[in-house]
């Protein structure tokens, strides 16, 4: 006999919330119903493991079905079914969990593989649809059962002639919502929300045996390591991220204490080796997707990488896609950054060459991991590597070691305190941020013997110099190879008050300290110096918008240039000519030329070739 009811909820006004704001993006319905008859299945599956019920051998699946004529969307399973009691309490009670009340029946059985926490899944379903029909049938040996209702408080019951066991959810889709009467979106969430769930999910089933299931029921992820392939690794990886450029490496978890915890994190080659490139993480829950770089379980920085992760044990809110505050978040998420720094930390000690091979690729993730992540730094600062003027890698250890002094670092002056004793030694640290720009610096440095650690990542490096500064403050110190003379370019301490004045009158800016020297290179008629510190500070202001102009600048004029040295022998106006020449140079060596500059060098080098060629 048919029945009417109300709908069990606190308000009457919950319906239209439920169906409007129950789950941020509109298309995880299908991902919910699906998912609840994945959960039917396992339970039914799980009682016939405990020899409650029989197994007739037929094919444990879920089947969904697009009715473009009816307007209606079907997803049906096999599984447990429910009796007119069931329904009542499962669906008709809202936030009444089917899943809880099974796990707590069966506790002692074991209840691992049941996806939902939660009864307002099933109701996402009017977040497209304007009427909904239940058609189940429970294992036991009940009369199915046949709900209906318009997501409006009220529904009908009533027995229903359907004879196979499992539960089948016809949905019918409103007029605004018809995309989802369109197969090939369908195929499209079922590959983004179900592509790991545990059993067979078809699309349009013809029962002819050549139909095939839409997922992967046994993703390379769920396997022990030991049993995968390098190459079933990588076709993984491109058929998981649609991305054709083999993985550098990866880092397969698999653990089940003290939490469970499975997944792959590979990582990618970088398209652009400047910037920091966002990968994409998606996190499981017993093979369903929850959602993609979840901040709570991932920490941000290995966001940078492409990868899989399934915890069963994570505490989801009500729309499975956001986390509940838990200290057990906190501990997979810990697990997870020591399991990738245990992986590159294996791969530096065992095969130092590929990790220099890489390095390029994986340099900006680690680096933004130090600073984002105290832990992570402190495993892995013994293998953060640089690159050297000469193409080596080294690690920062090696740079300022004492079998390194004199090669590519300087070394502070030691102070001793109030007891005597000295204090630990600062040595500087002589870095490149552009080989190209500094090409005459890098010369002059490998001429004197020295050395330069090669920082050319824009995005990353300032900060990580930084960074790198304040955690080491009583042993290193940066300084990028413009930023002052070293002891060992000089030939000697030299000062030439008629020289410093012929330039001053060249160039006419009050702002430019000028000062002259005596260097080895006799080739390089000037440079220019920027004070580290006040370089940094404007490359900051210009970050955050409050750029104040240039730092600064320092020319040193080279005394042991042939060219600077008969300037004394010219007169007034080759004296100009010249000395404003040689500062367009060494601005050329520093930095691009601005507008003016650039006419002015292009002027000045058409007239000398004008006064050559007479």
């Amino acid at each position: 006999m048919k029945r009417e009811g109300n709908i069990k909820i606190s308000s009457e006004n919950m319906m239209p919330i439920i169906k409007k704001w129950l789950y941020s993006d509109k298309d995880i319905f299908l991902r919910e119903i699906v998912a609840n008859g994945i959960d039917a299945i396992t339970k039914y599956k799980k009682l016939v493991d405990m020899g409650e019920t029989a197994d007739n051998g037929e094919q444990l699946c879920v089947k969904i079905s697009v009715d473009k004529e009816a307007k209606t969307l079907s997803v049906e399973d096999n599984g447990i079914g429910m009796t007119e009691e069931e329904v009542e309490n499962y669906i008709t009670q809202i936030a009444f969990s089917g899943a809880s009340d099974f796990l707590s029946k069966y506790e002692k059985a074991g209840g691992d593989g049941i996806i939902g926490h939660f009864g307002l899944g099933f109701y996402s379903a009017y977040m497209v649809s304007e009427n909904v029909e239940i058609f189940t049938k429970s294992y036991k040996d009940e009369p199915a059962v046949h709900w209906e209702s318009d997501g409006n408080s009220t529904y009908s019951i009533e027995e229903s002639d359907r004879s196979e066991r499992g539960t089948k959810i016809v949905m019918h889709i409103s007029e605004e919502e018809k995309e989802f009467l369109d197969e090939s979106v369908i195929r499209t969430l079922i590959k983004k929300y179900c592509s790991f769930m545990p059993y067979n999910i078809y699309l349009s089933f013809k029962g002819d045996g050549n139909d095939k299931p839409l997922n992967e029921t046994q993703p390379l992820y769920t396997r022990n390591p030991k049993d995968c392939t390098e190459e079933e690794y990588k076709k993984f990886y491109t058929d998981t991220f649609m991305d054709f450029n083999e993985p550098l490496f990866w880092v397969h978890l698999n653990m089940d204490y003290p939490f469970r915890l499975k997944g792959i994190l590979y990582f990618p080659k970088t398209r652009n080796k400047l910037e920091l490139e966002r990968g994409m993480v998606k996190l499981y829950c017993n093979q369903v997707f929850i959602a993609d770089n979840i901040k709570e379980v991932i920490p941000e920085f290995l966001m940078l990488l492409n990868g899989v992760i399934d915890c069963p044990d994570i505490p989801l809110n009500v729309s499975r896609s956001f986390l509940q505050n838990d200290r057990e978040v906190q501990k997979i998420s810990k697990h997870i950054t020591k399991k990738v720094a245990d992986k590159l930390i294996a791969l530096f000690k065992n095969d130092r060459e590929k990790y220099e091979e890489c390095w390029g690729d994986i340099a900006n993730f680690i680096k933004f991991g130090c600073i984002k992540d105290g832990d992570f730094y402190d495993k892995v600062k013994d293998i953060i590597i640089y690159k050297d003027l000469y193409g080596k890698y080294r690690s920062l250890n090696e740079y300022i070691s004492p079998e390194a002094e004199g090669e590519n670092v300087q070394s502070s002056e030691n102070n001793d305190d109030k007891a005597g004793e000295k204090k630990p030694e600062i040595k500087t640290v002589y870095y490149v941020s552009d080989e190209l720009t500094q090409a005459q610096y890098i010369k002059m440095f490998k001429e004197a013997g020295l050395n330069a650690m090669v920082c050319d990542n824009a995005y990353i490096d300032p900060h990580f110099i930084t960074f790198l500064e304040y955690k080491m403050p009583d042993k290193a110190k940066f300084a990028r190879i413009d930023a002052d003379i070293d002891g060992a370019l000089r030939e000697e301490a030299a000062e030439d008050s008629v020289i410093s004045d012929i330039f001053k009158e060249a160039i006419g800016d009050d702002k430019l300290t000028i000062k002259t020297e005596k260097l080895k290179n006799s080739a390089i008629p000037a440079i220019i110096n920027v004070n580290e510190i006040m370089r940094r500070y404007s490359e900051m202001g210009e970050i955050y918008g409050m750029s104040e102009g240039e730092p600064a600048k320092t020319l040193i004029v080279n005394l042991s240039n042939p060219v600077v040295g008969n300037l004394k022998n010219c007169d007034s106006d080759k004296q100009k000519f010249a000395a404003y020449q040689i500062y367009l140079l060494a601005l050329l060596s520093y930095k691009k030329l601005s507008n003016e500059e650039q006419s002015k060098l292009i002027e000045n080098n058409v007239r000398l070739l004008e006064d050559y060629v007479k």
